[in-house]
């Protein structure tokens, strides 16, 4: 995938010239948790049965989770970038070997395959 490529050298071009150096990766995972953290309350608080708290809901509910997950994929591309590793070729891998292994599996899942 040329577009992961893409990301990871746009995000490595301004980690050089404005980020000044990448955190290291113990660093880049805690940031990492503290974001999916971020996504988990904003969808707990969305879909599930927490609530806001008064004046805290952000105005554009679907901006502030695109916000977050944007957060996340950006770390996610960081620690990539620090230990060398090509997630557009990563990510064809873990594709076939999603097409491969579970061809089936979700198909014949009786809890997927039933009505709500």
């Amino acid at each position: 995938m040329n577009e992961l490529k893409s990301v990871q050298n746009e995000v490595d071009e301004w980690i050089k010239t404005m980020g000044v150096r990448y955190f290291d990766e113990m660093t880049n995972l805690s940031n990492l948790t503290e974001e999916v953290g971020e996504v988990a309350r904003l969808i707990g608080r969305v879909y599930g049965q927490q609530s806001f708290k008064k004046g805290t809901e952000p105005e554009n509910v679907t901006e502030a989770i695109a916000d977050e997950l944007t957060d996340v994929l950006f770390i996610v591309v960081c620690l990539a970038n620090q230990m060398d590793i090509d997630l557009g070729e990563a990510f064809n891998k873990n594709m076939d070997k999603k097409r491969n292994r579970d061809s089936e599996r979700h198909l014949n899942n009786e809890k997927l395959n039933k009505e709500i």
